[in-house]
């Protein structure tokens, strides 16, 4: 009958247990105490299922409760489902936006098929990613909160990074702080940079890039020739617009260290560079140094640490620390390490005050006690020592120095008087030929190289007396004469020479001292933490180098110390593993010594 109600007289379990398959009722209160209650999941199909339905009402429109604009598209939603999956709905339609109230919300800055793929995946959780949308779809889903779908687009480029594209995935994570993703893409870029280059990327970058990636301390390449062909190839891909840059990328290139094989047939044939007016002298540089090694000093004559090949310090010889036993050993100092590391010693050679100097990246020993004219050769690449021409005069207490590609021997004494004589050595025919005397006869002297010319600075003109005269040299003269005086009189000192600037340590004095002959000037450097005599005395990684010597008390030190002309400090550096004066101390160019076992 109508409105009648049907009444059961228990609950009934619709799964048929019963004999004739008739529903039996459920047990109840005592009759089955055994009875629990049981719980029924249909797992995660069953909400995947849910998802799709909502998903497909949402393109037909049904049940929806809002429309989002987006350019000229429509896209009707439901505001529960954009709250659950977008935090940037969840806020507009939770809060007191005006937004939370229309019936149409108007997006500004995303496309309409990248919002389709948007709302693809907050319905579904599904999300169809390519190298074309996955920039778009990530700001998108950046933008309105929705972390999960952000998260997969950066796994996705993660994946897909490669030489060909890391340096735009590595401008979009830094766009938008995605910064592991950043560091991935420049780690490969600094590593693999040999590969990156020859990609479109790389072409297409603005010449700021260019640089910042050439002065970068962290880019891993094994030789300059690959920056230099980077470069040439930068610049040839648009040549009209950016051969104007090629003097500037080729000044933080070190076309000074590419093989002069390379140099001669790459880059000296380059059209562009040969219409460079600008380039021309960063080539005399190269070719200058090809042909006189470390006197060429500038930032382009120093190995980047990456290559593995690195300035080296060489310490030969000496005196141990009461002065009573010559030394033949050869050390070298590990630039990385900081480890002295031994080398080969020089064959039954076992002398003090004698000369040493580096030319061409070969270090050369000339004479000693008492009255020898030996003079050897050490070739650091080899790690071997070879007998060259010996000096015309047998001489200990002398100098000996590079300039303009020869060896100069200069002064000292031969057991009965200071010598005036000088020596010229050419490395090619292999001789010794004497030049122009000195104007006064000095032993113990300093000598070195500068500005093209040779320097004399003061020494001993008897047992008893000193000198503070400067005499100079011009080769192309070949003759002698007096500069401005030095402000000390001493014997047993050394010096070097740095962007055209002498440096002077030693007799016992306790600063450094600097002469600039352009300008005819000494003047006073740095303090010493000790008075010293008879040290080695160099170059090295743009710092001067002042390595062991004696004391006040005519003891030797182990004590090393570099001073920064750019920063005007002295600094303490590891010691040496034995106290030496009276030594040899130059620096070479050379894969960085391991010590053996």
């Amino acid at each position: 009958m109508p409105g009648e109600v049907l009444k059961l007289p228990r609950p009934f379990l619709t799964m048929g247990f019963g004999s004739a398959g008739e529903p039996q009722p459920l047990p109840q209160g005592d009759q089955h105490p055994q009875w629990k209650e049981m719980s029924f999941c249909e797992g995660p199909r069953h909400s995947e299922q849910i998802l799709q339905v909502l998903n497909v009402y949402r393109r037909s429109g049904t049940f929806t409760d809002m429309v989002l604009q987006v350019d000229s598209s429509e896209f009707p939603c439901h505001r529960a489902i954009l709250s659950a999956g977008s935090i940037y709905f969840r806020t507009m339609f939770n809060g007191q936006l005006r937004e939370s109230r229309q019936q149409l919300v108007r997006i500004q800055g995303i496309g309409a098929s990248t919002m389709e793929t948007v709302l693809n995946f907050v319905y579904e959780g599904k999300a169809v990613l390519d190298e074309a949308n996955v920039g778009s779809v990530f700001g998108a889903a950046d933008m309105l909160g929705v972390s999960v779908l952000s998260k997969a687009c950066v796994q996705f480029l993660e994946e897909r990074m490669d030489h060909s594209n890391c340096l735009g995935i590595m401008d979009f994570a830094s766009s938008y702080l995605i910064t592991p993703l950043a560091d991935k893409c420049q780690t490969m870029l600094y590593r693999d940079f040999v590969e990156v280059y020859k990609h479109e990327e790389f072409l297409s970058l603005a010449k700021e890039r260019v640089v910042e990636l050439l002065t970068s301390e962290q880019l891993q390449v094994d030789k300059e020739e690959v920056l230099v062909e980077a470069v040439l190839k930068w610049v040839h891909h648009v040549p009209a617009e950016r051969k104007g840059a090629l003097q500037e990328l080729l000044e933080l290139v070190r076309l000074p260290l590419v093989d002069p094989v390379f140099f001669v047939n790459v880059i000296e044939s380059d059209d562009l560079v040969q219409d460079c007016r600008e380039c021309r002298p960063l080539l005399q540089e190269a070719r200058m140094y090809h042909v006189l090694g470390r006197e060429v000093d500038s930032v382009r004559t120093r190995p980047r640490k990456c290559m593995g090949r690195a300035e080296v310090i060489v310490v030969i010889g000496g005196c141990d620390r009461n002065g009573f036993s010559r030394l033949s050993f050869t050390e070298k100092l590990n630039p990385y390490t900081k480890e002295w590391v031994p080398g080969a010693t020089i064959p039954g050679y076992s002398k003090s005050e004698f000369a040493s100097c580096e030319l061409q990246n070969e270090v050369y020993v000339s004479g000693g006690q008492l009255n020898s004219s030996d003079v050897w050769k050490y070739m650091p690449q080899v790690d071997h020592w070879v007998r060259v021409a010996s000096l015309a005069k047998a001489r200990w207490r002398h100098k000996m120095t590079a300039l303009l590609g020869k060896l100069y021997a200069v002064g000292g004494f031969n057991g009965l008087e200071r010598l005036s004589n000088v020596e010229c050595y050419s490395v090619y025919d292999n001789q010794w030929r004497t030049v122009a005397p000195l104007l006064l006869a000095v032993s113990s002297a300093a000598l070195v190289g500068c500005s093209g010319k040779l320097y004399v600075i003061g020494g001993a003109v008897n047992n008893d007396c000193n000198t503070n005269k400067v005499q100079c040299y011009n080769t192309e003269e070949d003759q002698w004469q007096y500069v401005s005086s030095c402000p000390f009189s001493q014997r047993c000192i050394n010096a070097t020479a740095h962007n055209n600037t002498i440096y002077v340590v030693g007799g016992l004095l306790d600063q450094i001292y600097s002469y600039t002959p352009k300008t005819d000037n000494w003047s006073k450097v740095v303090d010493l933490p000790m008075k010293l005599e008879s040290c080695g005395l160099t170059v090295c990684e743009g710092k001067v180098y002042i390595v062991g010597g004696r004391d006040s008390c005519a003891s030797a030190t182990d004590q090393v110390w570099a001073y920064s002309p750019e920063s005007g400090k002295l600094t303490d550096e590891k010691p040496m593993s034995r106290s030496v004066s009276y030594h040899g101390c130059v620096t070479v160019t050379q894969w960085p010594p391991k010590k053996t076992h």
